[in-house]
């Protein structure tokens, strides 16, 4: 265990931890009400929450899944981000100025004032269930790293210990300080992943005996009928899950998906919601998206590096001498771990070490505090009042911790599920981070668009809504049509075709809702 990490790797390893909690102290001094505790008492600045939720948007997913995407694909990938600044618009003119002027902890209140407190409720409720899934999923490709530091493989064993640790110290980190504290976090963590990222750019391109221009010809044509690997644009009409990050996916499922992630999502809207007012939210969001091209570009980047190190003998046999040829023969999930702990220079290696830990911790964190700010402002507050029951703002800072612990808890378990998950279906991390969201952003945006455009729905076509929409990507899983279809029935759908048609028809099931203007005085009423 450790025993590829030599002394100047452990000094890297001692240096972090003495920033990383010495940070939190100064953070945390503070006392804090709800107002501080959950929303930052509006006055986070505005770059600072930018490379928050550039952090939270990227993190461990980036930093395994941008090389493994690498590796396995090209650049299609970073076409997303053209779907990005479409949804970032939409958000920023449909949605964070209504968040200010309800002045709301968490965007499902919003909900509350059409269809009444249930509809809020249970909107939460979908978030937190889809959330587990998503931050479990993010928690499980931390864990992979993890374990291969740590153990040197990812058998069950070693990913499930990895877990428990990785949720352990950032429940110790995140659960005293609230959002003020993984905010200025994951601006420190993000420094130190993107840091590191250049550090392997740099090792791995001076190992490859190309120029620029001779790397970039061997990647235009890496193999005898292979496409180029650094192709952008994929026009390609392709509905499969191979071809979710072409073109129409881009204009059409990924503008949906950054809609629920930028403006449905409390993990990253939280972030926004520190902002002062809705303009500064604004301008937050949208340099967020700027900054994660070149950062996505970094990672993706090491991938495309680490195939030619990997996978092309020819180039990398004249640099290698009377050394053997690098070579690579596990699954390709681990390529970047691999590649760190076997290929690294010691010192460097603890510097990536430390930025994937950082990354993991950058996940980590910010589900925390939005998950427990979720459980605490929509579900447990509101129980209490309708109890008749008053507390101070402290009480429910204490109950944000211990919901912390709860959180912490779920994401364990879902990461560990996350490992036989993909391990089965074989899905590249990305591909596998961004589908697992499907589930719970398919009702989110129906509900959300029939309140926004119609005054149609109630409370029943919400809760309506919000179930078919989860449902509807469940069918559509190839585990699921094995189980219900014939196999000459059975087809593979795209994670974001799986959102279009979910998020369809949920739209249409909440608008078939007559509006039931007695039901919002009704339910306040009961309560």
């Amino acid at each position: 265990m450790l025993g590829h990490y030599s002394l100047a790797d452990v000094l890297v390893f001692i240096a972090y931890a003495l920033l990383l909690f010495g940070s939190g102290w100064v953070f945390n001094r503070r006392s804090q009400s709800t107002q501080d505790y959950f929303l930052g008492g509006n006055k986070m600045p505005m770059w600072v929450v930018a490379i928050s939720v550039l952090a939270t948007s990227q993190s461990a997913a980036t930093f395994l899944g941008g090389p493994d995407q690498g590796y396995r694909g090209d650049l299609t990938y970073l076409a997303t981000n053209l779907g990005a600044f479409i949804a970032v618009a939409f958000v920023a003119v449909f949605l964070i100025p209504k968040f200010y002027q309800q002045r709301v902890f968490t965007v499902y209140e919003l909900l509350e004032q059409r269809f009444g407190e249930r509809s809020k409720r249970e909107a939460g409720l979908m978030y937190l269930f889809g959330r587990i899934f998503a931050s479990g999923a993010r928690l499980y490709m931390a864990a992979l790293a993890v374990a291969m530091i740590l153990f040197g493989n990812i058998e069950a064993s070693s990913v499930i210990t990895a877990t428990l640790i990785l949720a352990a110290v950032g429940l110790v980190y995140t659960v005293y300080g609230g959002i003020r504290t993984v905010i200025y976090s994951d601006v420190l963590q993000a420094c130190v992943y993107i840091g590191a990222a250049l550090a392997v750019i740099y090792v791995l391109y001076s190992a490859i005996p190309l120029s620029f221009a001779e790397l970039l010809e061997v990647l235009r044509h890496p193999a005898p009928d292979a496409s180029s690997k650094l192709r952008l644009i994929d026009t390609s009409v392709d509905f499969s899950s191979a071809g979710v990050f072409n073109l129409w996916s881009v204009l059409t499922g990924f503008v949906l998906l950054n809609i629920a992630a930028f403006g449905l999502d409390q993990d990253m809207t939280q972030r926004v919601l520190t902002c002062k007012d809705a303009k500064e939210g604004s301008k937050a969001l949208l340099l967020s998206v700027v900054m994660v091209i070149p950062v996505m570009l970094l990672f993706i980047i090491i991938g495309l590096l680490l195939y030619v190190f990997y996978q092309r003998p020819d180039v990398m046999a004249s640099a290698a001498g009377d050394a053997p040829v690098p070579t690579f023969a596990g699954e390709a999930v681990t390529i970047f771990m691999y590649y760190v702990l076997t290929e690294i220079p010691a010192g460097v290696k603890g510097l990536v070490t430390v930025g994937i830990i950082a990354a993991a911790l950058s996940t980590l964190n910010s589900g925390l505090n939005s998950m427990s700010s979720v459980l605490i402002q929509d579900i447990y507050r509101p129980w209490q009042q309708r109890k008749g029951r008053q507390h101070s703002d402290q009480h429910y800072v204490r109950a944000g911790q211990f919901g912390m612990a709860v959180v912490a808890t779920g994401l364990a378990l879902m990461a560990c599920l996350c490992y036989y998950w993909q391990q089965y279906t074989d899905t590249p991390l990305l591909q596998f981070a961004l589908s697992v969201m499907v589930f719970s952003y398919s009702g989110l945006l129906g509900v959300y668009f029939v309140t926004l455009f119609t005054q149609r729905g109630n409370r029943y076509s919400v809760t309506a809504a919000l179930v078919v929409g989860f449902l509807v990507p469940l069918l559509m899983q190839p585990y699921t049509q094995a189980l219900l279809l014939p196999e000459h029935w059975q087809m593979s759908i795209g994670f974001t075709w799986q959102l279009v048609i979910g998020t369809f028809i949920s739209t249409l099931i909440c608008w078939a809702g007559k509006p039931h203007h007695a039901t919002l005085k009704q339910d306040n009423y009961a309560r």
